[in-house]
């Protein structure tokens, strides 16, 4: 997701994108990643004749280069490795589109609509590196251009998508037995170690007993006759990855379950499609087939980080057990630690597995007791003031505030009008937006609900109090920040501020330039940083407002910084700025906004005195799985979610059928937040969370005007994919009414049920 305020990008670097390339090098012939990087900085300082200097350069060096790339593909490359492999092509058809987007801004629609038509006819498969973390369709964003030019209008019609009929999966082969007695057919070896490993003695009853697509029942799903049938119909072409969220999931079991993927990889995949189907006993046995079995199995994120597919089934079981109490059984002891999982390099990883044990659930399980005296003395906290961490006799943390428990309730609140965007440097604060004229911010005010014929000004802070919100996510640059909005949000709604310095992230407060980015083991770039957090701390420090200090956002993914391959520099310097804030402000803890877990036994080892763990975490509707309790054992401290969300829009499903998916994804991730809060029974050491986000923000896939529904990167979602522009648990309806209006979805009225 890349953003909390991420107006920034505009003010830090205008332009849509930048090519993820390295550092320039000192060379006769410069690369087409340093000659884009010089285009798009140009444009962004409107300076035409620098544009198309770099742009022309590129395109004569390299577009001969670029046509034998495009050449070679027969489809849009999906995964970001694959993508960079054709770098030139994406660096060539971005510097025609600079070139066109620049002609536009010279009103000379008819140059600019020659080059977009160029890039669609011959660069179709190109893509553009953007700097909040994805790329993007140079060919999609030409089409929109065009229309633009053509009609003179963007405003276009969302159609009303019907969903598919799904076909169901009838299975051919079951198997016999719902749970499977695991030692009944075999033997665990070195439980809870390195060395663990499942042993087949019964490989023909195994097979008998798991059913077909579950390993090591490999074969009699190639004698079940929809087989056949689905080949001779030829809906079985096609790639593996596409069937992965397909309406038709008979045809997506078939596909998966005789894929050549990795074993682990298959089975999570499989399992998937066969509790869509409503097959859910034979999906807990897929799932745990891979416990079982490739407990040490990987696949790849699009951002080409491991995702341990062992951990994911494990939360699954969880997941569906939790929500199917009528199965009657639980999941106990199950665990897969993967040492030296915390980074990119998987040559390393050891899994420490322990399959644990379906057993019978009762009742009372769920139930929690009132924790006994002994249990809530506290033995360490971290703040000495009104705020503060404190862990328990137990091991559990909670955060408290003014003497009693405090639970992030909070939202990521950037209300943005339709038509604006930081890419063409249009955005503007939502604290001083006043487009009524009234002498009051809009959307915090003066906006109101569609089905209100009155248009009665009621306020998003209204309601998000109303929905049980108590806390927002504000970082104090580059923006200006209005404390008597923040005063107010506080004093008459209850809403508190966690205070936020990007320390060095997108280069702001280093003084970098965008590439490389910030060093952290630069001297003056680390002085200045600092200077920007003591600057905020003194400034917001007395305000009654401030919740605690937070300290980047997601550093560890590297753009616009080097903490991807600098963690051990990054987090020192995040202690150190943790100690000076301290020094400063004793009543309010120090929390950092990491990447979900990537380096945290670094975060753990370097930065002992930042007081909260937090991150930015997108894993699917199941949860956080292990996230819990991997933070509690390399760095023992309280954890929150900085930003996690869905997407209310899904491809092939109706308005209200995207809504109810994110309603679920949102509902299942709170219960698992609460499941894992001190005296439950999970790890005992999350302390809330915050929704990204409020509302939808028309500007994320670059034409500001269009509520654009084209998946920008591939991920945990109901269709399989981010749609950046819908991920508000409010939208703007179709966009008329900007920037007042509000549609409350389904998840809205979730979180209102569960935090109030």
């Amino acid at each position: 997701m890349r953003k909390i305020f991420t107006y920034i990008l505009a003010l830090t670097f205008l332009g849509a994108a930048i090519s993820f390339a390295e550092s320039p090098v000192v060379n006769a012939k410069p690369s087409s990643g340093e000659l884009i990087n010089k285009s798009w900085a140009a444009h962004g300082k409107k300076d035409i004749e620098a544009t198309f200097k770099y742009t022309q350069e590129l395109i004569d060096l390299y577009k001969d280069e670029a046509d034998k790339e495009e050449a070679t593909l027969k489809a849009l490359p999906k995964a970001k490795n694959e993508i960079e492999d054709v770098q030139v092509l994406n660096d060539v058809a971005t510097a025609y589109f600079i070139q066109a987007e620049s002609l536009m801004r010279q009103e000379k629609t008819g140059e600019a609509k020659k080059i977009f038509k160029l890039i669609i006819n011959k660069y179709p498969f190109a893509q553009a590196w953007d700097p909040r973390g994805w790329f993007w369709s140079i060919k999609l964003a030409s089409e929109q251009s065009v229309k633009k030019i053509e009609t003179g209008s963007i405003e276009v019609e969302q159609k009303k998508k019907v969903s598919q009929l799904p076909t169901k999966v009838v299975l051919y082969d079951p198997g016999t037995e719902d749970i499977i007695n695991y030692e009944k057919y075999g033997e665990f070896k070195n439980i809870s170690t390195r060395d663990y490993k499942y042993i087949v003695k019964d490989q023909e009853g195994l097979i008998a007993a798991v059913g077909e697509g579950i390993y090591p029942n490999t074969s009699s799903v190639r004698w079940d006759p929809e087989l056949k049938k689905a080949q001779k119909e030829k809906r079985l072409e096609g790639d593996i990855w596409d069937f992965s969220h397909s309406p038709d999931l008979e045809a997506a079991f078939l596909k998966w379950a005789t894929a050549s993927e990795p074993q682990g990889v298959r089975l999570f995949y499989t399992a998937l499609i066969l509790e869509k189907s409503g097959l859910i006993k034979q999906a807990l046995k897929c799932y745990y087939s891979i416990v079982v079995h490739y407990p040490a199995s990987y696949g790849w994120t699009y951002w080409h980080t491991p995702w341990y597919v062992g951990q994911a089934a494990i939360a699954k079981i969880n997941f569906i057990l939790r929500n199917n109490p009528q199965l009657g059984y639980k999941l106990e002891g199950a665990d897969i630690k993967i040492i030296n999982g915390y980074d990119n390099d998987v040559a390393n990883d050891i899994a420490v597995t322990n399959p644990g044990k379906f057993v019978k659930s009762g009742k009372t399980d769920k139930v929690t007791t009132k924790p006994k005296q002994d249990l809530t003395k506290i033995i360490k906290r971290s703040g000495e003031g009104k705020v503060y961490a404190a862990k328990y006799e137990n091991g559990d943390w909670q955060l408290v505030v003014e003497g009693s428990p405090y639970i992030i309730k909070g939202i990521t609140y950037s209300p943005t009008k339709v038509g604006q965007s930081p890419d063409e440097g249009t955005q503007t604060s939502w604290m001083e937006d006043d487009f009524n004229q009234n002498g009051r911010a809009d959307g915090p005010y003066d906006s109101y609900l569609d089905v209100d014929p009155r248009k009665t000004p009621t306020g998003d802070f209204k309601f998000m109090q109303s929905m049980g919100v108590n806390t927002i996510r504000l970082y104090h640059h580059p923006g200006k920040v209005d404390k008597k909005v923040l005063r107010d949000m506080y004093e008459n709604y209850g809403i508190r501020v966690i205070m936020g310095d990007f320390l060095g992230k997108y280069a702001l407060g280093s003084g970098a330039a965008w590439n490389p980015g910030t060093d952290y083991n630069n001297e003056e770039q680390k002085t200045k940083m600092i200077e920007s957090v003591k600057g905020m701390v003194n400034e917001y420090k007395n305000e009654p407002f401030i919740l605690f200090w937070l300290l980047g956002n997601e550093n560890v993914y590297g753009y616009a910084c080097n903490a991807n391959t600098e963690p051990d520099a990054f987090f020192k310097f995040a202690n150190e700025v943790a100690k000076i804030i301290k020094s400063i402000d004793p009543d309010h803890p120090v929390a950092i906004c990491s990447g979900d877990i990537l380096f945290l036994d670094k975060f753990g080892k370097d930065a002992p005195d930042i007081d909260i763990f937090g991150t930015n975490a997108y894993r699917g509707d199941y949860g956080f799985g292990r996230l819990w309790k991997s933070v509690k054992e390399e760095a023992d401290r309280p954890a929150f979610i900085t930003e996690f969300g869905c997407p209310a829009y899904a491809e092939g499903k109706t308005p209200e059928e995207g809504e109810d998916g994110q309603a679920a994804y949102h509902k299942a991730s709170w219960e698992n937040i609460e499941d894992n809060m001190a005296y439950s029974l999970g790890a005992g050491n999350a302390i809330g969370g915050v929704v990204f986000e409020w509302l939808d923000e028309w500007w994320k896939a670059y034409e500001p005007s269009i509520h654009d529904t084209k998946g920008l990167w591939a991920g945990p979602f109901p269709d399989g994919f981010m749609h950046e522009e819908w991920l508000g648990l409010a939208s703007q309806g179709n966009g008329k009414e900007s920037p007042f209006l509000r549609h409350l979805r389904k998840a809205y009225y979730t979180y209102q049920r569960l935090w109030r």
